[in-house]
């Protein structure tokens, strides 16, 4: 049986990652463990939203993410497949990496947006930096072609 980590970010990609998931979960007899990951907010001023506005607006951002997560979780019990989810707060490359430990993941699968590599550059890809880093294999989702 194998383990197969699905990180999801609720982007156009997600759907794709999904099925690709189950796919490669009937196909292995895998168990699959959803993760989504919410990035804290960069305070950069004194003129920032006070504290509290901001774990209110984290905690229902908790709260939405977990029940999408809770909706994919039901859709691969029916496909037959066990599956876990949860929802984490920090730097996404780093959550997933921990959480690929944590589960003893043999395979990551997730989505790639495609922005191009001078967007990678500047701003970060989540796929490159855990493909740059993962201890398991990685299974990248590209995402639809957007002329078809």
């Amino acid at each position: 049986m194998k383990t197969f980590l699905v990180p999801v970010d609720f982007s156009a990609v997600t759907d794709e990652v999904i099925d690709t998931a189950v796919t490669f979960a009937r196909a292995f007899e895998g168990r699959v463990n959803l993760i989504h990951v919410v990035q804290p907010p960069v305070v950069t001023s004194e003129f920032a939203l006070p504290v509290e506005v901001l774990q209110e607006a984290m905690a229902a951002g908790q709260k939405a993410a977990q029940a999408k997560l809770e909706g994919y979780v039901e859709l691969f019990r029916q496909a037959g497949i066990a599956c876990e989810a949860k929802v984490a707060h920090g730097p996404p490359v780093t959550m997933i990496r921990e959480e690929a430990a944590r589960v003893k993941a043999d395979y990551i699968i997730m989505g790639s947006h495609g922005h191009g590599k001078l967007y990678d550059f500047l701003v970060g890809s989540t796929a490159s930096g855990v493909m740059k880093r993962a201890k398991c294999g990685i299974i990248i989702v590209p995402p639809a072609d957007k002329g078809a």
